[in-house]
């Protein structure tokens, strides 16, 4: 029996599907760990593989080298140093589960795999779909680390009393909880909730390891804990950074205790969901294996915003930002979008649009006529996404949408035209967040941001009113309601899924609500045409709300 021990907690940013990659990144934190003394190195959830896998689980082979990595991880554990817990998708070999495949953490020592523990409480809601590809796998005891019982929650589990107190019941010293828990704004909260529920059910400690980086619409934030029995945080871990801490473990009279380290739990503002985009977005690119990304520079704020993101998430050296002026551009914008460009130092070009617009007059004329508004002005925001996605195939960027969740909400952008792209920054982002980060960056700069530090959004593009710019005059409010009102209306329909009368009850006007219902409802076919964006609320468009296109169901009054 030992009385201490030193655990490194290893907030890791794993890639999907590179297996050797991800083994590598685990090797060289071990070996880290292992300078500062650690006995034991814990990783995150499905760490071997990234998390979520997706349907990669159903594909047997793809198992079978998952499963040949984690042996060869096993086996370089045979040089005496530091045991390690990884996280891996893995075939049940015996049992009720024989043959289907847990999400398990596995622990590997002396050159073996020496136990493994699946995850009990799968979860399906929101963005999970984990009952699709996992089998659930059975309540089990503690398993021993050098000398201690460690409880090995997986992810999930840690939400459920019954787990908790099965290993507590069955003599576990340290509750241990792997993760791939996305953020969301509010989501620090809920895991201390859980994690501190934990800890007063089983008057046990408790680690709280978390991934960090972007797979797809999700980004995953880090900011791993420990409880001590006492309830009292004795270790925080930085959001949005890679870390390897080793925490310091002493058994005392009344049960393991961790030794406090001075850190601080930031409290979430602005800053969190700036540092989501940039994350989301490097990750993107840089996994993807994109040289950079192109944006369509229009003046406007969101665009800014996108290229600020862009720049302090890639560098200037990888983002190009395009101008395309029509005859309806101000001198206003121009003079901003080149300005923003500039001060981000990120390369700026300029390709006027009006050409393209007569040339497809030209070509419409015998069948529409003079084409109408609302064709007119596609037409304008068509050729831009052409021209965006001409200097894509040629110089190979990635091109960054840069629509708000207010206009993707009720369809405020045109199909093939703004919203053609890779990926979009903004996604989930509310127009009046779009305004609240875009002063926090001019005010912040954080290390790991490789844009330059001071004002890189000019303050005219903050203060002018919002305008497409496709005809004479044209202001955003022309046609929907102030995003004040209209971003809490929508928080109301999307985030809460209030009715039409509730929304009404809050002091809306009923018209304008009904408006918006409509709205809302008919844009769903152009969402689900989108680019994928980063999740960043409780209910993001994508994968998380899925709703039917073809739909006659209504909440109007």
């Amino acid at each position: 029996m030992t009385d201490t021990l030193a655990i490194a907690l290893a907030q890791i940013n794993p890639t999907m599907g590179a297996l050797a990659g991800n083994a590598a990144l685990i090797l060289a934190s071990r070996a880290e760990a292992a300078k500062g003394g650690a006995d034991v190195v814990l990783f995150p959830e499905l760490s071997v593989t990234g998390y979520p896998p997706e349907d990669l689980v159903l594909k047997p082979f793809f198992i079978d080298r998952v499963m040949d990595q984690v042996r060869e991880l096993a086996a370089a554990t045979a040089d005496g140093g530091p045991a390690i817990i990884v996280g891996a998708p893995w075939r049940v070999e015996e049992g009720s589960n024989k043959g289907k495949i847990e999400n398990s953490a596995l622990v590997l020592d002396g050159g073996e795999i020496v136990a493994r523990v699946g995850k009990v409480h799968l979860p399906n809601y929101h963005v999970f779909d984990e009952m699709r590809v996992f089998a659930p796998a059975a309540l089990s005891g503690p398993v021993m680390v050098r000398g201690v019982r460690l409880g090995l929650m997986v992810c999930e589990d840690m939400w459920f009393e019954d787990v908790a107190e099965c290993l507590e019941e069955s003599g576990a010293e340290i509750l241990v909880v792997p993760n791939g828990s996305p953020w969301e704004r509010g989501k620090d909260n809920q895991r201390l909730a859980h994690a501190a529920a934990r800890v007063s059910e089983t008057g046990l400690p408790i680690i709280y390891l978390n991934q960090l980086g972007g797979q797809d619409e999700l980004v995953f934030d880090g900011s791993s804990f420990v409880l001590n029995p006492d309830h009292k945080p004795a270790v925080w871990l930085p959001a949005w950074q890679p870390r390897i801490e080793v925490t310091r473990w002493s058994r005392q009279e009344r049960g393991w205790h961790c030794e406090a380290k001075p850190a601080e739990r930031a409290p979430e503002d602005t800053g969190d969901l700036y540092q989501a985009m940039v994350l989301a977005l490097r990750d993107y690119v840089e996994k993807n294996r994109f040289p950079g990304v192109l944006i369509g520079m229009s003046g406007g704020i969101d665009s800014a915003l996108s290229a600020a993101i862009a720049v302090d998430a890639l560098g200037p050296e990888k983002v190009i930002t395009v101008m395309m002026p029509s005859p309806y551009t101000s001198q206003d914008s121009l003079d901003d979008a080149a300005e923003c460009s500039g001060y981000l130092g990120a390369t700026l070009h300029s390709v006027a649009i009006e050409p393209a617009m007569q040339a497809f007059g030209a070509m419409l004329a015998p069948v529409l006529g003079e084409a109408n508004d609302i064709t007119a002005q596609n037409v304008q925001s068509r050729a831009r996404g052409l021209t965006l996605m001409a200097l894509s195939n040629q110089f190979g960027h990635m091109v960054l949408t840069t629509g708000n969740k207010s206009e993707m909400a009720v369809g405020y952008a045109t199909l093939y035209g703004d919203m053609c792209g890779g990926f979009n920054a903004l996604k989930d982002l509310y127009k009046m967040q779009v305004y609240a980060c875009s002063h926090w960056r001019n005010q912040n700069h954080l290390p790991g941001f490789k844009g330059p530090a001071g004002r890189v959004i000019p303050e005219r593009i903050i203060t002018k009113a919002p305008s497409a710019e496709l005809k004479p005059g044209q202001k955003d409010q022309d046609s929907l309601p102030p995003y004040e009102v209209l971003d809490d209306i929508l928080e109301c329909l999307v985030e809460n899924e209030m009715a039409v009368s509730e929304i009404i009850a809050r002091g809306h006007d009923k018209e304008t609500v009904n408006k918006v219902w409509r709205l809302l409802d008919r844009a769903e076919y152009k969402r689900r045409q989108s680019p994928p964006g980063v999740k960043l609320t409780a209910r993001a468009f994508g994968k998380e709300r899925r709703y039917p296109i073809t739909n006659g169901f209504t909440s109007l009054l």
